[in-house]
């Protein structure tokens, strides 16, 4: 076993961001253990396999002893025929038991990562969207697959190479004391300068090694920003590709010395232990040859000692590194229970009210509400008082950043007010479970997610149980029947990764549709017609108009023309609301409205 795998670090000394990880987030014992705590039986089963390999193979430079001193000087045959079948004996029994306990060991393991990332997963889907705006996607990942990956090695190689080098250790030099106490004392003379040389290599070529997968990453990155379709235009229109080239080269050649040294620190370690391992025998032939420290020495006991001492080495070199390894496994822990320790801003409410989707109306009203994110400078919110009757339409308008999408994003608690309260046929939605609410509010954004999967379980993922009339019922009213009917394979076309197979007004059709399947009474459409050209936005605007018929729609427009009907309109600045009224009686103030009306009408000008 090799306990450097799985986050360990041979040669000493524990990687300093693994120590600067526990400072932060240190983790106790007793939580780990825990994790294993269902499993006790299992670990119990483990080291005892482990600690009965170990003790069985001690038998084998018995064996060789009794074969090299009695069985063939003898010319015994049983005794012989004996001793070789108790060779092959202890071979496959260790071997059994050797594929026991890696069983034992990796389901414990896999059981263990199993809960750790379900806990995680779910936790995080918990989670409000500042944090996922705060954190880096590549992060989530790397937590929720190499670092609870890489904890496997708690059980599979951490613990078990602890348990196995141990036994191994106490009972090779239990056995060394017992076949010769001489040889045995000058292995701890000649042992521990050999670990130092070894140890003081491994560590220079882990430095090196270090140096050579910085300078690689940077090569990488410079591969992945120069070539990329972006990244050559760049270069060709700013015509810096002469200069990306220099710089790759700079860094190519850096690597060329570093792979050199990393090569010879490699062969210098392989080197060092050849040394020691043809010098410690050797030194141990010298004393055994010399009368005065032979003790009338045996051939067996020697050929026996021997394998001994070859067999302690690695063994003792895993002891002596399991604090890194230890500390590497803890700061895997660290990071992942960190995310668990997450806080969740956005939660069930402890006793939540009852809201029939059935049955909701669908009255919106925005009380007083205020807001600021939490690393804001500023309210993005500020006494937001409107009112939406049920079934009527609000429309949201205003310059950028002006607070039309954190307002929307209120209803369907994406972000919760920190000032005055959101209801929904009176019910302060933070009184509602989140599965319930997302019965009542859909939303349908600017920017459209579909899943690597078919039409049909991209539509299903609203609502798992929908029958196929449902789905082609809601395709139908987002007016996408027809183009998903006309494709070869119907509802089971896959629509590739992020839907790239689709337009952008058909994509955003698909997500209406979506929406629309699960039925619910309050509709937030968030700019969904921003990022497309007239004709598209034309007929994407004819599925909202159909999706919003019977619901109460709050709608954050980005072309005025596509608010012209509402109800209500709420013009915001600075996060408050400046003017509110229908379309003519906003043009009618002469205020703001009617400046960015005025302003849009200039722009459809200019653009035919």
């Amino acid at each position: 076993m090799d306990p450097g795998r799985g986050g360990g670090r041979s040669g000493g000394r524990p990687d300093p961001a693994d120590r600067a990880q526990l400072e932060r987030a240190p983790v106790s014992w007793s939580r780990v253990a825990g994790l294993f705590r269902p499993y006790r039986g299992q670990l119990a089963t483990v080291v005892a396999l482990i600690v009965a390999s170990s003790a069985i193979a001690l038998a084998t430079p018995f064996l060789i002893r009794l074969v090299i001193d009695e069985a063939i000087p003898e010319q015994d045959v049983p005794l012989l025929g004996w001793a070789v079948a108790g060779m092959v004996a202890v071979a496959a029994v260790t071997a059994v038991l050797g594929v026991l306990q890696t069983w034992l060991s990796t389901t414990v393991g896999q059981h263990v990562m199993h809960g750790l990332r379900t806990a995680v997963f779910t936790h995080l889907q918990r989670q409000s969207l500042g944090f996922f705006t705060r954190t880096k996607g590549g992060e989530v990942q790397s937590r929720l697959t190499n670092d609870i990956g890489g904890m496997q090695s708690v059980v599979t190689t951490t613990a078990t190479s602890f348990a196995a080098n141990a036994t191994t250790v106490i009972g090779t030099v239990v056995a060394m004391a017992v076949l010769s106490w001489r040889l045995s004392l000058l292995s701890l003379v000649v042992l521990p300068p050999a670990v130092w040389l070894t140890r003081r290599v491994a560590r220079m070529r882990r430095t090196i090694t270090a140096e050579r997968q910085r300078s690689l990453a940077d090569l990488h990155s410079q591969v992945e920003e120069g070539l990329s379709v972006s990244g050559v235009l760049l270069g060709k229109t700013l015509g810096a590709g002469p200069a990306q080239s220099q710089r790759f080269a700079g860094t190519s050649d850096v690597l060329v010395g570093l792979e050199v040294r990393s090569q010879l620190a490699g062969r210098w370690r392989m080197a060092t232990m050849s040394i020691v391992f043809a010098g410690i025998p050797a030194l141990i032939y010298l004393i055994a040859g010399m009368p005065a420290t032979s003790g009338g020495m045996t051939i067996g006991t020697l050929v026996a000692f021997t394998a001994l001492q070859g067999a302690l080495f690695r063994p003792l070199m895993g002891l002596l590194d399991i604090g890194v390894s230890l500390t590497a496994s803890m700061a895997l822990f660290s990071r992942v229970f960190e995310y668990l320790d997450l806080p969740v801003d956005i939660d069930d409410p402890a006793d939540p009210v009852t809201l029939d989707p059935r049955a909701v109306r669908g009255e919106v009203r925005f009380d007083h509400v205020g807001f600021r994110y939490p690393d804001g400078a500023r309210d993005a919110l500020d006494d937001v008082d409107l009112t939406v009757p049920a079934g009527a339409t609000l429309a949201l308008v205003g310059e950028t950043g002006s607070g039309k999408s954190t307002l929307a994003s209120l209803v369907a608690r994406l972000n919760d007010p920190t000032a005055g309260r959101v209801t929904i046929d009176g019910v302060d939605v933070r009184d509602v479970t989140l599965a319930d609410l997302a019965q009542v509010v859909g939303v349908v954004a600017q920017e459209t997610y579909l899943l690597h999967g078919t039409i049909a379980e991209n539509l299903r993922h609203a609502k798992p149980d929908a029958t196929d009339a449902e789905m082609v019922e809601a395709a139908r009213r987002a007016q996408v029947h027809e183009v998903i009917a006309a494709l070869p394979a119907g509802y089971e076309t896959v629509v590739g990764a992020r839907g790239h197979r689709f337009s952008g007004g058909e994509k955003q059709r698909l997500a209406i549709a979506r929406t629309l399947l699960r039925d619910p009474r309050v509709l937030v459409l968030d700019e969904a017609t921003s990022a497309l050209d007239n004709t598209t936005e034309r007929a994407v605007q004819a599925a909202l108009d159909e999706a919003s018929r019977g619901r109460t729609t709050i709608t954050i427009a980005h072309r005025l023309s596509t608010v012209r009907d509402a109800d209500l309109i709420a013009v915001l600045a600075h996060g408050r609301v400046v003017e509110q009224g229908t379309h003519e009686e906003l043009l009618a103030l002469g205020g703001r409205y009617a400046a960015l009306a005025g302003a849009a009408e200039r722009e459809a000008v200019l653009a035919a």
